[in-house]
Formats: structure tokens, sequence, C-alpha cells
């Protein structure tokens, strides 16, 4: 078994680390991460530049690779052939905000299994969910642990092809945590808000302000089981097609075809 572990908050993260400790046990672990953060980046491809990889020594003195791409660029080298075994199972964590809803869009650490998931590679993004207003160290304990947990059930049972798990630790200690959650998707509610400014040559620029998201704690949501105390686990999949809606739009007159004008 190869584990890739990979991020967006960059190699030397304490979240990466404490992922890669947790999946060590499993097989061999290779970590090939960004350079820099890349929150809140989405699904990145890098085409107009070369990458370069780096090699750094963690805090514990296990070697890693930097790699000055996305996350997604990440997965995508490794995929490619850059580590001489395949990959086998690609984890993405562990972020220290949780990544619900239609945050998936937004997230680097979802979008990093995004990629797995497009070459057919299991993969799992790990997220814990601590305030947005927490001084000092975040703790990845619990996390790690619920990650070697879910990590062994990915093994022995699989992940389907274009499938990834997108999974969300509520902020306690592990003995608080109530259990564990197959939800789906709830709803993030955002508050965006921008400052128009000036630079010091007077050209206008805009500073996001918006407040933390929200979300609506419905039961069954990856939102309502992180309120309730209980880990999330959400399947997410590659196809966006909303198929209800196809009959509808089906019924749509768009106007004489191109080839019938003139």
């Amino acid at each position: 078994m190869h584990i890739l572990v990979t991020n967006d908050d960059g190699v030397t993260a304490p979240g990466l680390l404490a992922l890669a400790q947790a999946v060590r046990p499993f097989g061999k672990v290779s970590i090939l991460a960004p350079d820099r953060n890349w929150s809140a980046s989405g699904h990145v491809k890098t085409l107009d530049r070369p990458l370069r990889v780096r090699p750094v020594v963690l805090t514990d003195g296990s070697e890693a690779l930097a790699c000055d791409g996305a996350p997604s660029d990440c997965v995508a080298l490794a995929h490619a052939g850059f580590f001489d075994e395949k990959i086998d199972l690609v984890v993405s964590g562990i972020n220290p905000y949780a990544n619900l809803g239609h945050d998936v869009t937004y997230s680097g650490t979802v979008t990093a299994a995004m990629e797995a998931a497009i070459w057919e590679m299991p993969a799992v993004a790990f997220s814990v969910d601590s305030p947005d207003n927490h001084l000092g160290l975040v703790d990845y304990a619990a996390t790690a642990a619920i990650a070697t947990q879910v990590v062994e059930s990915v093994i022995q049972y699989g992940i389907a092809p274009h499938l990834l798990l997108n999974v969300n630790v509520p902020y306690l200690p592990l003995e608080q945590i109530k259990g564990m959650q197959i939800t789906r998707q709830g709803l993030r509610v955002y508050h965006e808000q921008f400052d128009k400014r000036e630079d010091p040559r007077g050209k206008p620029y805009y500073w996001s302000i918006g407040s933390v998201p929200g979300g609506i704690p419905e039961r069954g949501t990856d939102v309502g089981a992180l309120a309730e105390g209980y880990v999330s686990i959400t399947p997410i999949q590659l196809d966006l097609t909303a198929y209800h809606w196809l009959p509808e739009l089906n019924t749509w007159k768009f106007g004489p075809k191109v080839s019938e004008q003139g």
C-alpha cells in the first residue's frame, strides 16, 4: 500500500504531519504538498509554467517534498509517475477548518482529493471544525485518530471510481465525539462583502471582509452532523449533472438551429 499525503495549507502545516503519522501503519507514505498556503484555491491546474519540487524535512525528522504548484498539481504529478511506485490511496489534510456544503468547490483540501478521483485513485479529504477565533495551536489528535479508522475502512472496502470521501471532524476530544454519520452535503451560508479602497496611487482595489460562513444544521447533512457532535463522512462524486432537471430543460425552445438560418 502506497499512500500519498498532501494538503492545501503547505507542506510544513502541522495538520499534514498529523495525517501522515496517522496513516503510516498502513504502508509506505509519500508526502508531496504545496510549498505555500493554497486555502480556498479551488481546483487549480498549472499549465503556463513548469512545476518545481524540492525536498524538505518535517519537524519529526521525516522527509517530504514541496511543490510550487497547487494541491491538485501535486496529485497529478504523483499520478503521472513522479514516484517509482504507483499511488494506491490519496489522503488530503488535515485542514484546520471544516469543509462543508458548497465549500468543496473552494477547498484545496477537497479538490486535491477530486484530482485523485479524476484518475480513479481512492481519495479522502480530512478537515477539523476548529473555531475561527481559536487561540493557540490546533489540536489534531482526535482527527488523526478518526483518520486512522476511516483509512482502515477504505482499504478494507474500497471506493468506487470517480468518488471521494469528504470527512469533517468536530473540534472535540476523541472521547466526546458521538460517532460517525454518513451524510449528504448541507447548505452553507456565506456572507460575502468587499471593501473598496484606494492604493497610494489612487487606483481602486477590493478587500474581502465577509464574516465566517455559517450553515443550516439539517439532520442528515454534514453541517448537521458536526452540530450534533458527530464525524461527517460525505461521498462526493465528480458528475455534477442535475439529472432531475434534464426533462425540464428539454422542453425549452432555444430558437432555430444555426444550420436552419439564412
